[in-house]
Protein backbone atom coordinates (compact mmCIF):
# COMPACT_ATOMS: atom_id res chain seq x y z
CA UNK A 1 0.00 0.00 0.00
CA UNK A 2 1.40 3.42 -1.01
CA UNK A 3 2.32 5.77 1.82
CA UNK A 4 0.08 8.75 2.40
CA UNK A 5 1.22 11.92 0.68
CA UNK A 6 1.84 15.01 2.83
CA UNK A 7 -0.67 17.84 2.68
CA UNK A 8 0.32 21.06 0.95
CA UNK A 9 0.36 24.31 2.91
CA UNK A 10 0.81 27.98 2.01
CA UNK A 11 2.09 30.67 4.37
CA UNK A 12 0.49 34.08 3.84
CA UNK A 13 1.76 37.23 5.61
CA UNK A 14 -0.16 40.52 5.69
CA UNK A 15 0.37 43.77 7.66
CA UNK A 16 -1.55 42.43 10.67
CA UNK A 17 0.27 39.09 10.79
CA UNK A 18 0.65 35.69 9.15
CA UNK A 19 -1.49 32.60 8.79
CA UNK A 20 -1.25 29.20 7.07
CA UNK A 21 -3.64 27.92 4.41
CA UNK A 22 -4.12 24.32 3.36
CA UNK A 23 -3.03 23.69 -0.21
CA UNK A 24 -5.30 23.64 -3.30
CA UNK A 25 -7.79 22.79 -4.65
CA UNK A 26 -10.28 25.21 -3.08
CA UNK A 27 -14.08 25.31 -3.52
CA UNK A 28 -15.07 27.86 -6.22
CA UNK A 29 -15.83 31.32 -4.89
CA UNK A 30 -14.56 30.65 -1.36
CA UNK A 31 -11.51 31.80 0.58
CA UNK A 32 -9.07 29.15 1.85
CA UNK A 33 -9.57 28.21 5.52
CA UNK A 34 -6.93 29.18 8.06
CA UNK A 35 -4.99 26.38 9.77
CA UNK A 36 -3.56 28.87 12.26
CA UNK A 37 -5.12 32.06 13.67
CA UNK A 38 -3.49 35.20 12.32
CA UNK A 39 -0.38 35.99 14.40
CA UNK A 40 1.50 39.31 14.50
CA UNK A 41 5.08 39.19 13.20
CA UNK A 42 7.78 41.04 11.28
CA UNK A 43 9.12 38.14 9.20
CA UNK A 44 8.59 34.40 8.71
CA UNK A 45 10.61 31.64 7.05
CA UNK A 46 10.48 27.85 6.83
CA UNK A 47 13.41 25.55 7.42
CA UNK A 48 14.62 23.98 4.16
CA UNK A 49 13.00 20.63 4.92
CA UNK A 50 9.69 22.24 5.99
CA UNK A 51 9.72 20.69 9.46
CA UNK A 52 9.89 24.00 11.35
CA UNK A 53 8.80 27.62 10.96
CA UNK A 54 10.64 30.68 12.27
CA UNK A 55 8.55 33.72 13.23
CA UNK A 56 10.28 36.92 14.30
CA UNK A 57 9.18 40.23 15.76
CA UNK A 58 11.75 42.96 15.16
CA UNK A 59 13.78 43.95 18.23
CA UNK A 60 11.64 41.67 20.36
CA UNK A 61 11.64 37.90 19.85
CA UNK A 62 12.14 34.83 17.65
CA UNK A 63 9.71 31.91 17.88
CA UNK A 64 10.12 28.45 16.33
CA UNK A 65 6.99 26.43 15.42
CA UNK A 66 6.56 22.73 14.67
CA UNK A 67 5.00 22.68 11.18
CA UNK A 68 3.18 19.38 11.66
CA UNK A 69 1.15 20.65 14.65
CA UNK A 70 1.73 24.42 14.27
CA UNK A 71 2.59 24.53 17.97
CA UNK A 72 5.39 26.57 19.53
CA UNK A 73 8.61 24.65 20.18
CA UNK A 74 10.67 27.45 21.64
CA UNK A 75 10.53 31.23 21.97
CA UNK A 76 13.62 33.45 22.39
CA UNK A 77 13.37 36.94 23.92
CA UNK A 78 15.93 39.06 22.06
CA UNK A 79 15.45 42.83 22.62
CA UNK A 80 18.02 43.85 19.98
CA UNK A 81 17.07 41.29 17.31
CA UNK A 82 17.83 42.43 13.76
CA UNK A 83 17.92 39.16 11.76
CA UNK A 84 17.38 35.43 12.35
CA UNK A 85 17.72 32.23 10.31
CA UNK A 86 17.00 28.52 10.80
CA UNK A 87 19.36 25.73 9.80
CA UNK A 88 18.10 23.36 7.04
CA UNK A 89 16.43 20.88 9.42
CA UNK A 90 15.57 23.47 12.08
CA UNK A 91 17.94 22.16 14.73
CA UNK A 92 19.81 25.46 15.04
CA UNK A 93 18.75 29.10 15.18
CA UNK A 94 21.14 31.86 14.20
CA UNK A 95 20.48 35.42 15.41
CA UNK A 96 22.04 38.83 14.82
CA UNK A 97 21.54 41.57 17.40
CA UNK A 98 22.58 45.20 17.47
CA UNK A 99 26.03 45.62 18.94
CA UNK A 100 26.98 48.52 21.19
CA UNK A 101 30.71 47.67 21.24
CA UNK A 102 33.21 45.24 19.62
CA UNK A 103 33.39 43.34 22.89
CA UNK A 104 29.71 42.33 22.65
CA UNK A 105 29.19 39.02 20.84
CA UNK A 106 26.09 39.80 18.82
CA UNK A 107 25.89 36.73 16.53
CA UNK A 108 24.66 33.61 18.30
CA UNK A 109 24.03 30.00 17.20
CA UNK A 110 21.30 28.48 19.41
CA UNK A 111 20.21 24.90 19.84
CA UNK A 112 16.45 25.20 19.33
CA UNK A 113 15.24 22.32 21.49
CA UNK A 114 17.28 23.29 24.54
CA UNK A 115 17.53 27.09 23.94
CA UNK A 116 21.28 26.81 24.60
CA UNK A 117 23.73 29.30 23.08
CA UNK A 118 26.28 27.03 21.36
CA UNK A 119 28.55 29.60 19.75
CA UNK A 120 28.89 33.41 19.73
CA UNK A 121 31.05 35.99 17.96
CA UNK A 122 31.04 39.68 17.12
CA UNK A 123 30.06 40.90 13.67
CA UNK A 124 30.12 44.63 12.94
CA UNK A 125 27.97 44.78 9.81
CA UNK A 126 25.04 42.82 8.43
CA UNK A 127 24.36 42.48 4.68
CA UNK A 128 22.10 40.31 2.56
CA UNK A 129 25.15 38.83 0.81
CA UNK A 130 26.75 37.59 4.04
CA UNK A 131 23.65 36.49 5.99
CA UNK A 132 23.34 33.95 7.47
CA UNK A 133 26.90 34.13 8.77
CA UNK A 134 27.15 30.38 9.38
CA UNK A 135 26.22 28.16 6.42
CA UNK A 136 25.02 24.56 6.88
CA UNK A 137 24.83 21.59 4.55
CA UNK A 138 21.38 20.05 3.98
CA UNK A 139 21.94 17.34 6.62
CA UNK A 140 23.70 19.81 8.97
CA UNK A 141 26.83 17.65 9.06
CA UNK A 142 28.99 20.55 7.79
CA UNK A 143 28.98 24.17 8.97
CA UNK A 144 31.30 27.01 8.04
CA UNK A 145 31.57 30.79 7.89
CA UNK A 146 33.59 33.43 6.02
CA UNK A 147 36.04 35.66 7.83
CA UNK A 148 38.79 38.00 6.64
CA UNK A 149 41.08 36.07 4.25
CA UNK A 150 39.81 32.66 5.32
CA UNK A 151 36.95 30.17 5.58
CA UNK A 152 36.37 28.66 9.02
CA UNK A 153 34.75 25.29 9.82
CA UNK A 154 32.86 24.05 12.89
CA UNK A 155 32.21 20.66 14.44
CA UNK A 156 28.41 20.53 14.23
CA UNK A 157 28.28 17.84 16.90
CA UNK A 158 29.97 20.20 19.35
CA UNK A 159 29.85 23.91 18.54
CA UNK A 160 31.52 24.68 21.87
CA UNK A 161 34.83 23.65 20.28
CA UNK A 162 34.65 26.81 18.19
CA UNK A 163 36.66 26.88 14.95
CA UNK A 164 38.15 23.41 14.37
CA UNK A 165 39.97 24.10 11.07
CA UNK A 166 40.46 26.85 8.47
CA UNK A 167 41.09 27.35 4.74
CA UNK A 168 43.33 30.30 3.93
CA UNK A 169 41.88 32.35 1.03
CA UNK A 170 43.33 35.90 0.80
CA UNK A 171 40.90 38.55 -0.42
CA UNK A 172 37.77 36.37 -0.12
CA UNK A 173 34.59 38.41 -0.50
CA UNK A 174 31.85 35.76 -0.82
CA UNK A 175 31.45 32.02 -0.32
CA UNK A 176 28.86 29.30 -0.81
CA UNK A 177 28.80 25.86 0.79
CA UNK A 178 27.46 23.04 -1.36
CA UNK A 179 24.29 21.78 0.30
CA UNK A 180 23.48 18.26 -0.87
CA UNK A 181 25.95 16.87 0.09
CA UNK A 182 28.17 19.39 1.87
CA UNK A 183 31.32 18.05 0.22
CA UNK A 184 32.72 21.28 -1.29
CA UNK A 185 32.79 25.02 -0.72
CA UNK A 186 33.35 27.82 -3.26
CA UNK A 187 34.95 31.20 -2.59
CA UNK A 188 35.16 34.41 -4.64
CA UNK A 189 37.81 37.12 -4.82
CA UNK A 190 36.79 40.27 -6.76
CA UNK A 191 38.88 41.98 -9.42
CA UNK A 192 41.41 44.50 -8.03
CA UNK A 193 44.35 46.52 -9.38
CA UNK A 194 44.55 44.69 -12.69
CA UNK A 195 44.35 41.24 -11.09
CA UNK A 196 41.37 39.24 -12.45
CA UNK A 197 38.56 38.05 -10.24
CA UNK A 198 38.61 34.36 -9.36
CA UNK A 199 36.43 31.58 -8.02
CA UNK A 200 38.02 28.59 -6.32
CA UNK A 201 36.46 25.35 -5.09
CA UNK A 202 37.84 23.52 -2.05
CA UNK A 203 36.99 20.18 -0.53
CA UNK A 204 35.33 20.17 2.90
CA UNK A 205 37.38 17.11 3.84
CA UNK A 206 39.72 18.21 6.62
CA UNK A 207 42.67 16.33 5.15
CA UNK A 208 42.32 17.95 1.70
CA UNK A 209 40.96 21.40 2.51
CA UNK A 210 43.97 23.43 1.39
CA UNK A 211 44.00 21.86 -2.09
CA UNK A 212 42.13 23.73 -4.85
CA UNK A 213 39.70 21.37 -6.58
CA UNK A 214 38.76 23.75 -9.42
CA UNK A 215 39.55 27.35 -10.36
CA UNK A 216 38.21 29.99 -12.77
CA UNK A 217 39.54 33.54 -13.34
CA UNK A 218 37.84 36.33 -15.29
CA UNK A 219 37.94 40.11 -15.76
CA UNK A 220 35.07 42.63 -15.56
CA UNK A 221 33.49 41.18 -12.43
CA UNK A 222 32.56 42.78 -9.11
CA UNK A 223 30.00 40.32 -7.66
CA UNK A 224 28.91 36.72 -8.27
CA UNK A 225 25.97 34.41 -7.67
CA UNK A 226 26.66 30.73 -6.92
CA UNK A 227 24.37 27.85 -7.97
CA UNK A 228 25.40 24.36 -6.79
CA UNK A 229 23.65 21.31 -8.27
CA UNK A 230 22.26 18.35 -6.37
CA UNK A 231 25.19 16.04 -5.81
CA UNK A 232 27.61 18.98 -5.43
CA UNK A 233 29.46 18.06 -8.62
CA UNK A 234 28.77 21.21 -10.65
CA UNK A 235 28.80 24.94 -9.87
CA UNK A 236 27.25 27.66 -12.04
CA UNK A 237 28.63 31.16 -11.48
CA UNK A 238 26.83 34.29 -12.67
CA UNK A 239 29.45 37.04 -12.73
CA UNK A 240 28.21 40.63 -12.61
CA UNK A 241 30.01 43.83 -13.59
CA UNK A 242 28.48 47.13 -12.55
CA UNK A 243 29.39 48.78 -15.87
CA UNK A 244 28.99 47.33 -19.35
CA UNK A 245 32.01 48.64 -21.27
CA UNK A 246 30.29 47.78 -24.57
CA UNK A 247 27.47 50.22 -23.66
CA UNK A 248 24.85 47.64 -24.62
CA UNK A 249 23.17 47.36 -21.22
CA UNK A 250 22.26 49.96 -18.60
CA UNK A 251 22.34 47.27 -15.88
CA UNK A 252 25.96 46.24 -16.38
CA UNK A 253 27.39 43.04 -17.83
CA UNK A 254 26.75 39.44 -16.80
CA UNK A 255 28.41 36.17 -17.82
CA UNK A 256 27.69 32.54 -16.96
CA UNK A 257 30.61 30.31 -15.98
CA UNK A 258 30.62 26.61 -15.13
CA UNK A 259 32.98 24.55 -12.97
CA UNK A 260 32.91 20.84 -12.13
CA UNK A 261 34.60 19.27 -9.14
CA UNK A 262 36.21 16.62 -11.36
CA UNK A 263 37.63 19.38 -13.63
CA UNK A 264 35.83 17.96 -16.65
CA UNK A 265 34.68 21.50 -17.50
CA UNK A 266 36.13 24.85 -16.47
CA UNK A 267 34.94 27.72 -18.61
CA UNK A 268 32.13 29.92 -19.86
CA UNK A 269 28.75 28.47 -20.83
CA UNK A 270 28.30 28.73 -24.63
CA UNK A 271 25.23 30.95 -24.95
CA UNK A 272 23.94 31.60 -28.48
CA UNK A 273 22.75 35.16 -27.96
CA UNK A 274 24.39 38.31 -26.67
CA UNK A 275 23.01 40.04 -23.61
CA UNK A 276 22.51 39.56 -19.86
CA UNK A 277 21.94 36.29 -18.01
CA UNK A 278 18.45 36.76 -16.56
CA UNK A 279 18.00 33.53 -14.61
CA UNK A 280 19.51 30.06 -14.22
CA UNK A 281 18.15 26.95 -12.47
CA UNK A 282 19.31 23.36 -11.96
CA UNK A 283 16.93 20.45 -12.42
CA UNK A 284 15.99 18.39 -9.37
CA UNK A 285 18.34 15.61 -10.49
CA UNK A 286 21.31 17.97 -10.86
CA UNK A 287 22.09 16.62 -14.33
CA UNK A 288 20.66 19.54 -16.40
CA UNK A 289 20.34 23.28 -16.01
CA UNK A 290 18.18 25.86 -17.76
CA UNK A 291 19.19 29.42 -18.63
CA UNK A 292 17.23 32.51 -19.75
CA UNK A 293 19.58 34.96 -21.43
CA UNK A 294 20.08 37.61 -24.08
CA UNK A 295 18.59 40.95 -25.05
CA UNK A 296 14.81 40.97 -25.49
CA UNK A 297 13.27 38.83 -26.79
CA UNK A 298 15.30 36.60 -24.48
CA UNK A 299 16.26 33.01 -25.28
CA UNK A 300 15.85 29.93 -23.06
CA UNK A 301 18.08 26.86 -23.38
CA UNK A 302 18.58 23.63 -21.43
CA UNK A 303 22.12 22.22 -21.04
CA UNK A 304 23.40 18.93 -19.66
CA UNK A 305 26.08 18.74 -16.98
CA UNK A 306 28.73 18.56 -19.71
CA UNK A 307 27.55 22.00 -20.82
CA UNK A 308 26.12 20.75 -24.12
CA UNK A 309 22.76 22.26 -25.24
CA UNK A 310 19.91 19.73 -25.08
CA UNK A 311 16.75 21.67 -25.94
CA UNK A 312 15.64 25.15 -26.95
CA UNK A 313 12.57 26.65 -25.27
CA UNK A 314 12.22 29.47 -27.79
CA UNK A 315 12.35 33.23 -27.44
CA UNK A 316 10.05 35.74 -25.80
CA UNK A 317 9.67 38.45 -23.14
CA UNK A 318 11.19 36.26 -20.42
CA UNK A 319 13.53 36.82 -17.46
CA UNK A 320 12.48 33.99 -15.10
CA UNK A 321 12.70 30.22 -15.24
CA UNK A 322 11.27 27.72 -12.74
CA UNK A 323 11.86 23.96 -12.90
CA UNK A 324 9.30 21.95 -10.98
CA UNK A 325 10.56 19.67 -8.16
CA UNK A 326 9.81 16.52 -10.17
CA UNK A 327 11.86 17.78 -13.11
CA UNK A 328 9.05 17.18 -15.60
CA UNK A 329 7.66 20.68 -16.17
CA UNK A 330 9.31 24.06 -16.72
CA UNK A 331 7.89 27.57 -16.63
CA UNK A 332 9.60 30.44 -18.43
CA UNK A 333 8.10 33.82 -17.60
CA UNK A 334 8.62 37.57 -17.80
CA UNK A 335 8.03 39.28 -14.46
CA UNK A 336 9.14 42.59 -12.95
CA UNK A 337 9.06 45.24 -15.67
CA UNK A 338 7.89 42.69 -18.28
CA UNK A 339 4.21 42.02 -19.13
CA UNK A 340 3.93 38.72 -17.20
CA UNK A 341 3.82 36.15 -20.04
CA UNK A 342 4.26 32.53 -18.92
CA UNK A 343 4.98 29.47 -21.06
CA UNK A 344 4.53 25.99 -19.54
CA UNK A 345 6.71 23.24 -21.00
CA UNK A 346 6.54 19.48 -20.57
CA UNK A 347 10.25 18.73 -20.57
CA UNK A 348 9.74 14.96 -20.65
CA UNK A 349 7.74 15.26 -23.89
CA UNK A 350 9.70 18.31 -25.16
CA UNK A 351 6.52 20.24 -25.95
CA UNK A 352 4.74 23.45 -25.00
CA UNK A 353 1.58 22.64 -23.02
CA UNK A 354 0.17 26.09 -22.25
CA UNK A 355 0.58 29.86 -22.26
CA UNK A 356 -0.96 32.45 -19.96
CA UNK A 357 -0.21 35.70 -18.12
CA UNK A 358 0.35 36.81 -14.52
CA UNK A 359 0.89 40.55 -14.63
CA UNK A 360 2.84 42.39 -11.91
CA UNK A 361 4.10 39.17 -10.29
CA UNK A 362 6.90 39.64 -7.77
CA UNK A 363 7.42 36.05 -6.57
CA UNK A 364 6.73 32.71 -8.23
CA UNK A 365 7.36 29.07 -7.32
CA UNK A 366 6.18 25.49 -7.93
CA UNK A 367 4.43 23.55 -5.20
CA UNK A 368 6.47 20.70 -3.64
CA UNK A 369 4.39 18.09 -5.50
CA UNK A 370 5.10 19.83 -8.83
CA UNK A 371 1.42 20.12 -9.80
CA UNK A 372 0.71 23.77 -8.99
CA UNK A 373 2.50 27.00 -9.83
CA UNK A 374 1.91 30.05 -7.62
CA UNK A 375 2.58 33.69 -8.46
CA UNK A 376 2.07 36.61 -6.09
CA UNK A 377 2.12 40.38 -6.26
CA UNK A 378 3.57 41.59 -2.98
CA UNK A 379 4.58 44.75 -1.12
CA UNK A 380 6.80 46.67 -0.78
CA UNK A 381 7.74 46.03 -4.42
CA UNK A 382 4.18 46.88 -5.50
CA UNK A 383 1.80 48.69 -3.18
CA UNK A 384 -1.45 48.02 -5.12
CA UNK A 385 -3.16 45.04 -6.75
CA UNK A 386 -1.56 42.63 -4.28
CA UNK A 387 -2.79 39.09 -4.73
CA UNK A 388 -2.11 35.39 -5.27
CA UNK A 389 -2.70 33.23 -8.35
CA UNK A 390 -2.32 29.46 -8.52
CA UNK A 391 -2.05 27.67 -11.87
CA UNK A 392 -2.17 24.02 -12.86
CA UNK A 393 0.97 22.40 -14.29
CA UNK A 394 -0.34 23.11 -17.80
CA UNK A 395 -1.00 26.82 -17.16
CA UNK A 396 -4.74 26.81 -16.45
CA UNK A 397 -5.76 29.19 -13.63
CA UNK A 398 -7.06 27.32 -10.56
CA UNK A 399 -7.31 30.03 -7.92
CA UNK A 400 -7.08 33.79 -7.57
CA UNK A 401 -7.36 35.98 -4.49
CA UNK A 402 -6.83 39.74 -4.25
CA UNK A 403 -5.97 41.49 -0.97
CA UNK A 404 -7.52 44.81 0.01
CA UNK A 405 -4.55 45.49 2.27
CA UNK A 406 -0.95 44.74 1.38
CA UNK A 407 0.40 41.23 0.93
CA UNK A 408 3.98 40.82 2.12
CA UNK A 409 4.68 37.13 1.61
CA UNK A 410 3.27 33.93 0.08
CA UNK A 411 5.33 30.72 0.34
CA UNK A 412 4.74 26.99 -0.09
CA UNK A 413 5.74 24.89 2.91
CA UNK A 414 8.73 22.83 1.70
CA UNK A 415 8.33 19.07 1.38
CA UNK A 416 10.54 16.36 -0.11
CA UNK A 417 9.36 15.87 -3.75
CA UNK A 418 9.89 12.11 -3.58
CA UNK A 419 7.07 11.87 -1.04
CA UNK A 420 4.57 12.73 -3.79
CA UNK A 421 3.32 10.65 -6.72
CA UNK A 422 4.37 11.57 -10.23
CA UNK A 423 2.09 13.84 -12.23
CA UNK A 424 1.74 11.10 -14.86
CA UNK A 425 -0.12 8.96 -12.31
CA UNK A 426 -2.58 11.79 -11.63
CA UNK A 427 -3.01 12.47 -15.36
CA UNK A 428 -3.73 8.79 -16.05
CA UNK A 429 -6.37 8.65 -13.33
CA UNK A 430 -8.04 11.82 -14.64
CA UNK A 431 -8.00 10.42 -18.18
CA UNK A 432 -9.77 7.28 -17.00
CA UNK A 433 -12.47 9.41 -15.36
CA UNK A 434 -12.97 11.42 -18.56
CA UNK A 435 -13.21 8.26 -20.67
CA UNK A 436 -15.86 6.82 -18.37
CA UNK A 437 -17.83 10.08 -18.48
CA UNK A 438 -17.63 10.09 -22.29
CA UNK A 439 -18.99 6.55 -22.46
CA UNK A 440 -21.91 7.49 -20.22
CA UNK A 441 -22.69 10.53 -22.36
CA UNK A 442 -22.49 8.36 -25.50
CA UNK A 443 -25.36 6.21 -24.22
CA UNK A 444 -27.87 9.03 -24.81
CA UNK A 445 -30.73 9.25 -27.32
CA UNK A 446 -30.33 8.05 -30.91
CA UNK A 447 -31.04 11.52 -32.22
CA UNK A 448 -28.13 12.87 -30.19
CA UNK A 449 -25.88 10.10 -31.53
CA UNK A 450 -27.03 10.78 -35.07
CA UNK A 451 -26.39 14.49 -34.76
CA UNK A 452 -22.92 13.83 -33.36
CA UNK A 453 -22.07 11.76 -36.44
CA UNK A 454 -23.32 14.40 -38.87
CA UNK A 455 -20.57 15.78 -41.10
CA UNK A 456 -19.25 19.20 -40.18
CA UNK A 457 -18.74 21.71 -42.97
CA UNK A 458 -15.55 23.69 -42.53
CA UNK A 459 -15.56 26.97 -44.38
CA UNK A 460 -12.54 28.23 -46.24
CA UNK A 461 -10.21 30.47 -44.27
CA UNK A 462 -11.06 34.08 -45.11
CA UNK A 463 -8.35 36.06 -46.79
CA UNK A 464 -6.64 38.50 -44.45
CA UNK A 465 -6.03 42.18 -45.03
CA UNK A 466 -3.13 43.19 -47.26
CA UNK A 467 0.19 43.48 -45.44
CA UNK A 468 3.23 45.11 -47.05
CA UNK A 469 6.37 42.91 -47.23
CA UNK A 470 8.20 44.86 -44.54
CA UNK A 471 5.44 44.13 -41.99
CA UNK A 472 6.22 40.39 -41.91
CA UNK A 473 9.36 40.91 -39.82
CA UNK A 474 7.49 43.29 -37.52
CA UNK A 475 4.71 40.75 -36.94
CA UNK A 476 7.23 38.00 -36.12
CA UNK A 477 9.05 40.30 -33.70
CA UNK A 478 5.79 41.28 -31.97
CA UNK A 479 4.93 37.60 -31.58
CA UNK A 480 8.26 37.02 -29.80
CA UNK A 481 8.01 40.11 -27.62
CA UNK A 482 4.43 39.46 -26.56
CA UNK A 483 4.78 35.68 -26.23
CA UNK A 484 2.22 34.96 -28.94
CA UNK A 485 -0.35 37.10 -27.13
CA UNK A 486 0.09 40.29 -29.15
CA UNK A 487 -3.12 42.25 -29.73
CA UNK A 488 -4.74 41.90 -33.11
CA UNK A 489 -5.25 44.82 -35.46
CA UNK A 490 -8.32 47.11 -35.29
CA UNK A 491 -11.55 46.37 -37.14
CA UNK A 492 -12.33 48.01 -40.50
CA UNK A 493 -13.59 51.58 -40.35
CA UNK A 494 -17.09 52.58 -41.58
CA UNK A 495 -15.63 54.23 -44.69
CA UNK A 496 -13.69 51.08 -45.56
CA UNK A 497 -16.83 48.98 -45.10
CA UNK A 498 -18.84 51.31 -47.41
CA UNK A 499 -16.12 51.16 -50.08
CA UNK A 500 -16.02 47.37 -49.81
CA UNK A 501 -19.81 47.10 -50.27
CA UNK A 502 -19.72 49.51 -53.24
CA UNK A 503 -17.03 47.43 -54.96
CA UNK A 504 -19.04 44.25 -54.39
CA UNK A 505 -22.17 45.84 -55.92
CA UNK A 506 -20.19 46.99 -58.97
CA UNK A 507 -18.86 43.46 -59.45
CA UNK A 508 -22.40 42.06 -59.23
CA UNK A 509 -23.67 44.68 -61.73
CA UNK A 510 -20.92 43.88 -64.23
CA UNK A 511 -21.57 40.16 -63.86
CA UNK A 512 -25.31 40.74 -64.49
CA UNK A 513 -24.62 42.83 -67.65
CA UNK A 514 -22.26 40.17 -68.96
CA UNK A 515 -24.83 37.40 -68.52
CA UNK A 516 -27.62 39.44 -70.28
CA UNK A 517 -25.30 40.10 -73.29
CA UNK A 518 -24.62 36.38 -73.61
CA UNK A 519 -28.36 35.63 -73.60
CA UNK A 520 -29.01 38.08 -76.45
Amino acid sequence: MASQQPALSILVREPDGFTVWPGPPYPPGSSPPQKLPKTACSATTFSSDGSRLLVTVASTSATVYDCSSLSVIRSFDLPGLTAAALSPTGSYLQTFEKSSSPQVKNVTVWHVDTATALYQHNQKNLSKATWPMVQFSADESVACRMQTNEMQFFDTKDFTKGIVHKVRFPGIDAMQLASDPGSHVAGFVPEAKGVPASVQIFSCDKDAQNQVVARRSFFRCSTVQFHWNKGSTGLLIVSQADVDKTNQSYYGETKLHYLTTDRAFEGIVPLKKEGPVHDVRWSSSGSEFAVVYGFMPAKATIFNKKCNPLHELGEGPYNTIRWNPKGQFIVIAGFGNLPGDMAFWDYAEKKLVGKTKAEWSVISEWSPDGRHFMTATTAPRLQIDNGIKIFDHNGSLQFKKMFENKLYQADWKPEAPERFDDIADLTTSLSNIKIEDTKKQGQGSKSAQTSSKAPVTIGAKPAGAYRPPQSKHTAALQDKLFGGLAPTGPEMSKTALRNKKRREKQKEKKAGEGSSADDS
